[in-house]
């Protein structure tokens, strides 16, 4: 199964960024965690939704409890509600990291402050692939901060919400926030925010996948003790 990642899955996803983005295919994702220190801590759950365009298919999920290699911390507990006795015969995040992938596929992968889940699904696989995710990458946080500055006078984006996690600014479009920081919920608002962000980008001229690549790109190396405390989401 390794060997067939190496060889087929990793290889640099290609796309035609002239390509409208409401046609382009996405997986939208979530990951819980112990805690926010990449070394240190390990991934509890990935949950993802596909989107095809700006339609999110609610029957296409996915959604794992991980078994994982760090202990628990009390505070994350609070957070995402997952105990030790939750995970205690899941499989490893070997397992469900190869099964995430091939979900995923080829899909552009979608996130909030996605740097962070990035950081810690990157750092598995390279020690299970040794190799990176090479999937196209978009952070719903940095879109919203980019339409701020475009659309300033426009609803939901006139003022910033008192906090920028990912709940705070899905109530302002009215999003539901029920069941947070579970990884499947989390993924699924995560999905309904990029589709109120598209009908806003295309009013501006923003059509095609290669301009939202750019607007939507991740933080390089980003520092997730820094971007932690601006979104208190783990």
């Amino acid at each position: 199964m390794r060997d067939f990642f190496k060889l087929k899955k990793q290889e640099p996803s290609f796309i035609d960024k002239n390509l409208p983005f409401t046609d382009i295919q996405y997986t939208v994702l979530d990951t819980e965690l112990t805690g926010l220190n990449e070394k240190k801590d390990s991934i509890l759950s990935i949950g993802a939704v596909r989107m095809a365009g700006t339609r999110i298919e609610l029957g296409n999920s996915f959604h794992q409890l991980v078994k994982p290699d760090t202990q628990f911390k009390p505070d994350s507990v609070v957070v995402h509600e997952i105990t030790p006795s939750d995970v205690l015969k899941k499989p490893t995040i070997d397992v469900i990291l190869s099964e995430f992938l091939q979900f995923c596929g080829s899909d552009i992968l979608v996130g909030h402050c996605l740097s962070i889940d990035m950081s810690f699904i990157n750092r598995e696989m390279k020690r299970i692939y040794r190799n990176t995710i090479q999937n196209p990458l978009i952070d719903t946080y940095k879109v919203y901060e980019w339409l701020r500055k475009k659309v300033p006078t426009k609803t939901c984006f006139s003022s910033s919400p008192q906090d920028s996690s990912l709940y705070e600014i899905a109530k302002c479009f009215s999003i539901a926030v029920r069941g947070a920081h579970n990884a499947l919920i989390d993924a699924f608002i995560t999905a309904q925010l990029l589709q109120r962000f598209m009908p806003v980008l295309i009013d501006i001229g923003i059509t095609t996948i290669g301009d939202l690549l750019k607007i939507g790109h991740p933080l390089e190396g980003g520092d997730t003790h820094k971007i932690s405390s601006e979104i208190s989401n783990f």
